[in-house]
């Protein structure tokens, strides 16, 4: 029973590293898309400032949004990703991080 309990929770831990390494590829890709879009779709962010703003998109994106990121740097940035980063962009958990973040990379 106790072999039983052991082999559960090392396959449980597998799963869980599994899980953060697909979770960490999707986001580099869901990144590259992002930064795409605000360099070509918002071109009144300043460079000293994409990757701020890319950074707290994709942090206040939701799993479906990472995905639909992740799958729009495959496929090519399309308006219908530049829609879903402005809704991302409208959240003010995302506002607030711009601030935060943006305003330093702007005096750096």
């Amino acid at each position: 029973m106790r072999a039983l309990l052991i082999l559960s929770l090392l396959g449980l831990a597998a799963c869980a590293e599994t899980t953060q390494a697909v979770d960490g590829v999707a986001r580099k890709s869901a990144k590259a898309a992002v930064a795409e879009t605000i360099v070509t779709r918002f071109p009144m962010v300043p460079q000293a400032a994409v990757t701020p703003f890319t950074d707290c998109i994709i942090d206040n994106a939701s799993a479906r949004e990472i995905g639909e990121f992740a799958k729009d740097a495959v496929i090519g940035v399309r308006e219908t990703t530049a829609v879903l980063v402005r809704g991302v962009l409208e959240r003010p958990e995302t506002q607030s991080c711009i601030t935060k973040a943006g305003l330093a990379a702007l005096t750096a």
